[in-house]
C-alpha cells in the first residue's frame, strides 16, 4: 500500500524560512503532514510536527547529515520540494563571476545534492515524490536573467533524466515553473520589467503562493503516480 493511503507524509521543503517555502510549510502542516524545513539561517517559526534545520544546500556534508537525520527520525521521506533558489538580474556582460557561481551552485548543485540524497532514503520504501523549481524566465528568454534562466534550464534537464533513473524505485520527479511572484527573488526587478513579463503571459497577473501549492499538490497526489518528468509552467507560458 502506498504511504499516502495509510499515514501522513514526511515532507522536506528547502528554503523554508520565508516566501514560498514558508507558505508551503504551513500548507502541508495544515494537511496534517510531518514537515521538515531547511534554510541557511534559523527560522522563528515553530509548530507541532515541524522541524527546521540550518543547512546550506550546496554543502554536501550538511545535506547528507540532514537526510540521515530524517531517515533516523522518521524512517522515511515521502516528498522533497526543492524550493531554495537565488537570482540576480544582470546583463551577461555585467554579471560578476562570483554571483554567477552562487546562482548555479544554489539553483542547480543544491537541487542535485538534495535529489540524490533524498532518493537514497525514498528508495528504501519504494516510494517518493520529488518536485523541483524552474522558472518561466527560461522559455521566455528574459533579458537580464541569462545565468538564472540557464541554471533552471539545467534543473529541468536534470529532472527529466532522474525521472527515468528513479522510476524503478517508485519515485516520480517533476518541475513547477512559476511566473514572477512577490518574494525577495524579484525585489530587484524594475516594475516596468515585471509588467512586460506579465503581459507575455496568457493570464496577465503575478503568480501567487497558492498557484504553486496547487501544482505541487497535484504532483504529490496518489493518483499522480503515472506522472513523471513533466514541467508545468504557470500563467499560460
Amino acid at each position: 500500500m502506498e504511504p499516502m493511503d495509510s499515514k501522513p507524509l514526511v515532507v522536506l521543503i528547502t528554503g523554508s524560512r520565508k516566501g514560498i517555502g514558508e507558505y508551503l510549510v504551513k500548507h502541508y502542516l495544515a494537511q496534517g503532514h510531518q514537515v521538515v524545513g531547511c534554510s541557511r539561517k534559523q527560522t522563528t517559526f515553530e509548530a507541532e510536527r515541524y522541524n527546521h534545520f540550518c543547512v546550506d544546500v550546496t554543502n554536501e556534508s550538511q545535506v547528507q547529515q540532514l537526510l540521515a537525520e530524517i531517515s533516523d527520525r522518521y524512517g522515511r521521506l515521502d516528498v522533497l520540494v526543492n524550493n531554495a533558489g537565488i537570482s540576480s538580474m544582470n546583463h551577461a556582460l555585467l554579471m560578476p563571476t562570483k554571483t554567477a557561481q552562487q546562482i548555479i551552485e544554489t539553483n542547480f548543485l543544491g537541487t542535485f545534492l538534495m535529489c540524490r540524497e533524498a532518493a537514497r532514503v525514498m528508495r528504501k520504501n519504494s516510494f517518493g515524490r520529488i518536485i523541483n523549481f524552474a522558472t518561466v524566465a527560461t522559455p521566455l528568454k528574459v533579458e537580464g536573467e541569462a545565468v538564472y534562466a540557464a541554471s533552471k534550464a539545467a534543473v529541468i534537464s536534470f529532472t527529466q533524466i532522474i525521472a527515468r533513473e528513479f522510476a524503478e524505485f517508485g519515485i516520480t520527479a517533476n518541475v513547477v515553473a512559476p511566473t514572477p511572484i512577490e518574494t525577495d527573488l524579484i525585489k530587484s526587478v524594475p516594475q516596468d520589467k515585471l509588467n512586460e513579463l506579465v503581459n507575455r503571459q496568457a493570464i496577465k497577473r503575478l503568480g501567487e503562493f497558492k498557484d504553486v501549492a496547487n501544482v505541487i499538490d497535484f504532483f504529490v497526489r496518489p493518483e499522480s503516480d503515472f506522472i513523471t518528468g513533466q514541467v508545468l509552467y504557470l500563467g499560460g507560458v
